[in-house]
Parts: C-alpha cells; sequence; structure tokens
C-alpha cells in the first residue's frame, strides 16, 4: 500500500471515528433530553449499534495505519506531535472504554422501561452523566490529535 492511500484511508477513517461519535453523543443527548423512553430506547439500540459498526473498527485502525504511516515516513515515535497524538489517543481510549460499557447498560435499562411503560431508573441518570462527562475530555483530546495531524509542520514539529 502506498503512503498516499494509506493516509486517505487513515484520515477517511478519522472522519468515521469523529463524526460517528459525535452524531451518536448528539442524538443521545437530545434523546434523553426528551424523556420519551421509547425515543430514548430506540436511539440508545442505534448508538451502541453506530459504536459496533463504525466507532470500533476506526478505534482499531487509527494507530494501525497511523503507526504504519510513522514507519513508512522513518519517524521516530519521540516526535513530538506523534508522542502528544498517541497519549491523547490513550486519553481518548480510557474514556471511551467505559463510555462502551455505559451505553450498553443504558441500552438495557431504557429497554425495560419502555417494554414495561415504566420510568427510566435513577441508575439510568446516573450513567448518562458519567457518560457525558466521559465524553468530554475523549472530545477534547480528539480535537487536539486531529490538530496535530493538520498543523504538525506549522509548530515546527
Amino acid at each position: 500500500m502506498t503512503y498516499l492511500t494509506l493516509k486517505y484511508l487513515h484520515i477517511l477513517s478519522m472522519v468515521l471515528l469523529f463524526g460517528t461519535g459525535l452524531g451518536s453523543a448528539f442524538y443521545k443527548w437530545m434523546a434523553d433530553q426528551s424523556g420519551n423512553i421509547e425515543h430514548i430506547a430506540v436511539t440508545n439500540r442505534h448508538v451502541v449499534l453506530a459504536d459496533w459498526l463504525f466507532t470500533t473498527p476506526t478505534v482499531i485502525f487509527q494507530p494501525i495505519s497511523g503507526l504504519w504511516m510513522v514507519y513508512l515516513l522513518q519517524l521516530p515515535l519521540s516526535t513530538p506531535w506523534i508522542a502528544w497524538s498517541l497519549g491523547l489517543y490513550v486519553v481518548a481510549g480510557l474514556c471511551w472504554l467505559p463510555v462502551v460499557w455505559l451505553q450498553i447498560q443504558m441500552r438495557e435499562l431504557s429497554n425495560m422501561a419502555a417494554a414495561t411503560h415504566t420510568a427510566l431508573p435513577a441508575l439510568y441518570w446516573y450513567y448518562a452523566r458519567w457518560w457525558f462527562w466521559l465524553g468530554v475530555p475523549a472530545f477534547i483530546a480528539m480535537v487536539a490529535i486531529v490538530l496535530l495531524m493538520v498543523f504538525k509542520t506549522m509548530v515546527g514539529w
């Protein structure tokens, strides 16, 4: 595979990762704000499905393709923008893993509430707060990674 093809796939993967994450977060947050339990349950099912179909493959492909490009360019991992990107990716990943678990738990709780026509339990809203606040550093880390990818040469790295 050529460097340019790999770079294209890396960027496309980043767009899918970032876009799916931001889109899922927006729709889930909006569904939660609606208070409509059936809508919340359907949205939670879709968010979990989107994570498996789009986010998980891109989460795996991003470091593989990034490190492959670093190898092809013969850059040391200690290059500041690479080291920072990898560190931020770890931060985002450490936030994302519990978010996946929380999304699955919220899907189950909302499915149960929708099936029994009962209110969402307090545990759902507890999980939703954690889900939201774990998303904040993950989002900031991903924005910073994209900035490093785009502007790496402008900062002398």
